[in-house]
């Protein structure tokens, strides 16, 4: 059965968007993306896998500043697991090679849209240029509005066991969800609110774990090179449609 896409709501949707949310009433705080679909998006083109991620690192700037205008506080963007390692040697290489790019592009949007980076994972294994860019951006940004929250070499599990850890580290016997919940990477971030999905697949491919307790999810059949601006005007407003009850009735 394909995955369900909820485009049918379009014409509810360009009803609603002509009020622009703002930081202040817009319905979703937090938001996620796994960006799936770059290699298939390209396989479907006749072109090698890397040109899709080329093309996805496009369209991550056009989502990342929807949101913005949208007034979503905080946009989590799954950029690199720890299990993309598993995948050929020529495309983990070609998307490393796209990072710099992306830490590029990065760096011009904490002045053209007032966006914080927070680099969320283990940066242990990226060379030391890459880190020191990294710690840079994050330095200049911090003092701006809205949060993306790029995961690389990031894992749900990984995260968890790394906030217990560090709560051990500082002395803890014993610990709260509270206190997991102040040590993971996104901290920083309002509770999440909505997950989504590009590419067809129904899973979260151990991203968010801790996080997604009681968010809502998004799947689109979509490849995520295929994504538009607009596509998130329907996701909020698909959102804003449903009721959120957190175990209650």
């Amino acid at each position: 059965m394909p995955a369900p896409d909820f485009h049918i709501l379009k014409g509810f949707v360009m009803k609603k968007t002509k009020e622009k949310y703002t930081a202040e009433n817009c319905p979703i705080k937090h938001i996620a993306f796994i960006m799936d679909g770059n290699g298939r998006w390209a396989k479907k083109r006749g072109m090698p896998r890397e040109y899709g991620h080329t093309h996805g690192a496009e369209v991550f700037r056009k989502i990342m500043r929807r949101c913005c205008e949208l007034g979503i506080k905080a946009a989590t963007f799954y950029v690199f697991s720890t299990e993309n390692w598993k995948r050929p040697q020529k495309e983990v290489d070609a998307i490393l090679g796209l990072l710099d790019k992306y830490l590029d592009d990065c760096e011009k949007e904490v002045n053209d849209n007032d966006v914080r980076f927070i680099f969320v994972g283990d940066m242990s294994v990226f060379s030391d240029s890459i880190r020191e860019k990294i710690k840079r951006i994050e330095e200049v940004s911090k003092n701006n509005t809205y949060i993306a929250n790029m995961a690389l070499n990031y894992g749900g599990r990984d995260e968890i066991a790394h906030a217990v850890n560090t709560l051990i580290a500082d002395g803890k016997q014993s610990v709260t969800e509270d206190d997991i919940t102040g040590a993971l990477y996104t901290k920083e971030s309002p509770p999440l609110d909505l997950i989504v999905r590009t590419g067809g697949d129904i899973r979260l491919s151990n991203f968010l774990l801790w996080q997604a307790a009681y968010a809502e999810f998004y799947f689109t059949d979509k490849l995520w090179p295929d994504l538009k601006a607009k596509d998130v005007d329907i996701i909020v407003d698909d959102f804003v449609s449903r009721n959120r009850r957190f175990g209650g009735v």
